[in-house]
Order: C-alpha cells, then structure tokens, then sequence
C-alpha cells in the first residue's frame, strides 16, 4: 500500500485579505519551481491540516493550501456567534480562489478536494476551466437539496437510533422540517448552552454518518468545542442553502469541464454520500476516470482510498 509522503512545513505562507472583513490564511509548500497544486478541505469547516501536504510528491509540486472562510487560521472565527457568516457563500469563496492564484502568479493549478472540497472544487472548475490543469476529487459530493436530505433525513433509516437522538435535539414543532435549518438557529441562539448542545448533537451525527467502513473511530476533533462550535456552524450554514448553488447545477453543467482529466475516488461504503453521485458525474465528464474503493468509506481514513489518491497525484507529476 503506498505511503503518504513525509512531513513538510512550508516555505511561505501568509493571509490575504479577501475583503468583507475576511482575512484568509495560505501556504506554500514542496517546490517553489514545482507544479502547482491547490488543496480545498471539506467540511466547510474543516481547515487544511498538515496531513494535506504529504498527498503530493513535494519534489515535484508546489503545494498551496488555505483555510476556507471562517475556520483554521484564517480570520474571524466562525466559532464566534458574533461573526457574521452572510458574507461566506460559495461565490465568495470561487472569488477567493481566484484572488489567491493571481496573488502567488499561478497560471494553472492542479486540484485535490475532498467532501465539501469536491462540490467547491467543481464550482471553481466549471466557472474558471481554463485554470485548472486537473482535479482529483475523492468523497464526491454535490451538497444538492437531495444529498442534505438524505445525510439529514434518510440515514435515520440505517442508523434509526442514532438518527433519532439526533432529530430530537430540535424543537419538536421543527423535527420534521429542514433539520440543517433547525440547527443553523439553534447554534445562533443567544444562550451559549443551546448553541454547544447544538454543536455536540451535530457532530455526533456526523460521526454517526461516516461509520460505515468497519473500524472507524470518532473524529478526534469533535473533542474540541471550539471546533465543534465553529464546524457545525458553517456546515448548516452551507447546507441549509444547498451549497449556494443551483440545484442539480455542477452535473448540468459538467460539460464545462470538458478537457480537464480527471480522477473520482470513491467508497462504496460511503453510504453517506452515495457512490452513485460520483457515478453520475463520470458519466458526462468523459475525461474523468472513477475509482470505486471496495471496504472503504467516506474521507480518508481508509488506506483504499488514500493509495488512489496518491497514486493520481503521481501521475499527474510533470515528466
């Protein structure tokens, strides 16, 4: 099974403001003369851990990453409740993309995206095509009306207890509406007590969601509640809207990525965004090569899922 590859730290780094207030933090790593390579973390929320940098040869590439609006270094924190989240959408953060490559003189870009990573990475694709050189997606995800519904509402039909738990921390009078709304308000509540049970409830369903590969562990993240506080905010932020896209959007739309290779990794146990979403792409992105990982779940926890990833950023090394 390949490796990832060693720790790096970068060479530069920085925060550019991106207007709004927002701040956001960047770095660079690998080869300064290498390649170039944007990494876009999941969540939203997540924020582009270290782990990121060693999915790539750092001989060979010159490794951007940034914390999305609101989280990781970049500034402010969603976490607080003062901080407003009406200026964090995703043509903001397509817009952000932009201003960050003409800052570091990119002409083209390479780009690895994960989960949420994956929906961003084909919005900024489809609008700006001719700056991406390729895209190595894993954990394909769309964030439709239809994937928040059935993350938020049908998964109760394979994890009913849990699904349960989950539902009932909303008011009762809102249990059978949009649950990422219900939560949205309740981790804006005014009593710090309602927003870190909101948080917590959250992010045991996420836990919960993405446990169908045998042996997977709770997120050891969610121990923090900081983090938790900031993550789950800005997901119900993003998927109460639907990703800020038109609906069914990125696949009508697919035809813009036309010349662009691309390599779809996937679980096919990753009930939680089900494989038939990267399927579905790869069917009108001729370009794209799909790689369905037997055992495997959602993210990268899982060795299958890893090793095709890593083996796609060596191919796609320049020669």
């Amino acid at each position: 099974m390949a490796e990832l590859y060693p720790p790096i730290e970068p060479y530069e780094h920085g925060t550019l403001d991106v207007g709004d207030g927002n701040r956001l933090y960047w770095e660079a790593c690998g080869n300064p003369a290498g390649k170039p390579a944007l990494v876009l973390h999941g969540g939203p929320g997540s924020g582009a851990g270290a782990f990121w940098r060693r999915l790539f040869d750092p001989a060979a590439y010159r490794i951007v990453l940034f914390d999305q609006r609101g989280c990781g270094r970049s500034t402010p924190d969603a976490a607080d409740p003062r901080t407003s989240l009406a200026a964090n959408t995703t043509p903001h953060l397509i817009a952000d993309i932009e201003l960050l490559r003409q800052r570091l003189g990119v002409e083209r870009w390479l780009i690895v995206g994960g989960s949420w990573g994956v929906t961003l990475a084909l919005a900024y694709a489809e609008q700006q095509p001719s700056r991406v050189s390729e895209l190595v997606l894993f954990s394909v995800t769309h964030t439709t009306r239809s994937e928040v519904e059935w993350i938020t509402r049908h998964m109760g039909r394979v994890f009913p207890e849990e699904w349960a738990r989950f539902r009932d921390a909303v008011p009762e009078q809102e249990r059978d509406g949009n649950l990422a709304e219900a939560y949205a308000r309740m981790l804006a509540d005014s009593d710090p007590s309602v927003r870190e049970r909101a948080a917590r409830e959250w992010c045991r369903w996420e836990d919960v969601h993405v446990s169908t590969r045998p042996g997977s562990k709770p997120d050891a993240r969610y121990e923090d509640p900081h983090f938790r506080l900031r993550f789950a905010r800005l997901v119900t932020h993003y998927w109460r809207h639907a990703g800020f896209l038109e609906d069914g959007v990125l696949l009508r739309d697919s035809g813009k990525l036309a010349g662009i290779p691309g390599v779809l990794v996937h679980g096919r146990l990753d009930i939680s965004s089900p494989p038939d979403v990267p399927w579905r792409l790869a069917q009108v992105w001729p370009d794209a090569e799909l790689v369905l990982i037997g055992e495997e779940g959602h993210g990268l926890s899982g060795g299958g899922t890893m090793e095709a990833v890593l083996t796609a950023t060596d191919r796609f090394r320049p020669v």
